[in-house]
């Protein structure tokens, strides 16, 4: 039983071995065969069409999702499906990715005349450097693979693995090509955990009537009302025209009844502290969580340059979002 459970392994390991050496191999044909499909990538008008038919059908979904979501729009067309009509979708001003082992299935050689009447620029992703696709295709990248990590040579493993990679290298290098910054892939990603990770304290923050506000002069009875009405365990004092000038805590509160036989006669300046800890509405909700764990504290005010309050963002808001 043990010699079974060993063999397993080492069958299992030799698979992961031979996608990683395919993988590998890949990165000396990193070229100007390269560099000529991402040009043609980058320069789209329309959308990055990623068609293939098999295995290699299901590399080009996950590729041409991968695109869209960094800032390429891309979209999956079935190489057989597009002969019953979906080759409808297609316009001059895409551009046609291709993903084939052998470049020569009869579904991949319709698509080649598809393009040639759109004159559609071509990308071929082939194993099959000699096949009617590389040959046709404005720019070739050799994906090819030594082997297949399936015991009998046939089931596409180590072949789909480099495909995928490739996908993967083209994607991200158009990402940094077109200059897309985290707050687009933020825009993209509105939900699920990668969105919620990419939120601003500004999206997150209580402003304008929702956010506690005392003057100066406020009594302390008054004080106590508005963090009570607001429900954030503060509250922010500021001027007349906003700056703020500190900050009134439940913390400051409780010491506050400690040292003084009566805080009902003093005002919010007098019981708040100078110096509250800020944030820019800009930052990342995860900077602001990280940022009041580490000061042990519950909240921080957003304020812009000139020091003005623009809202609070607390522990509670960050949490509520799930994004941890």
């Amino acid at each position: 039983m043990k010699s079974k459970g060993n063999q397993s392994l080492a069958n299992a390991i030799q698979v992961l071995k031979s996608e990683s050496n395919a993988i590998r191999s890949l990165i000396k044909r990193m070229d100007k065969s390269f560099l000529r499909a991402l040009d043609l990538a980058a320069s789209c008008k329309g959308k990055i069409a990623v068609t293939g038919m098999g295995k290699s059908g299901i590399i080009c979904k996950k590729i041409a999702a991968t695109l869209s979501s960094t800032g390429s729009p891309a979209i999956f067309l079935h190489a057989a499906e597009a002969m019953h009509g979906d080759v409808g979708a297609l316009d001059p001003n895409d551009v046609l990715l291709v993903i084939s082992k052998s470049g020569e299935s009869a579904e991949i050689l319709h698509i080649l005349n598809v393009a040639k009447r759109l004159r559609m620029p071509l990308i071929a992703f082939c194993g099959n450097a000699h096949s009617s696709l590389a040959h046709d295709a404005d720019a070739f990248v050799d994906v090819s693979v030594e082997e297949e990590a399936c015991a009998f040579g046939l089931a596409p493993t180590t072949s789909t693995a480099a495909a995928l990679a490739m996908g993967d290298a083209l994607a991200v290098a158009l990402m940094k090509r077109k200059g897309f910054r985290i707050e687009d892939f933020a825009s993209v990603h509105p939900a699920g955990a990668l969105g919620k990770k990419l939120l601003r304290v500004g999206e997150l923050m209580h402003r304008g009537g929702e956010m506690p506000k005392v003057l100066p002069d406020t009594p302390m009875a008054d004080v106590i009302y508005e963090m009570s009405r607001k429900k954030l365990g503060m509250t922010t004092v500021t001027n007349a025209r906003g700056r703020l000038l500190g900050v009134i805590s439940d913390g400051d509160l409780r010491r506050l009844l400690q040292k003084s036989p009566d805080p009902m006669k003093l005002v919010a300046r007098q019981c708040m502290t100078s110096t509250p800890k800020t944030i820019s509405e800009n930052e990342l909700a995860t900077v602001a969580i990280a940022k009041m764990e580490s000061l042990k504290i519950t909240s921080l005010v957003a304020v812009n340059k000139q020091g003005r309050a623009l809202g609070v963002v607390h522990v509670h808001d960050l949490w509520r979002t799930q994004m941890f």
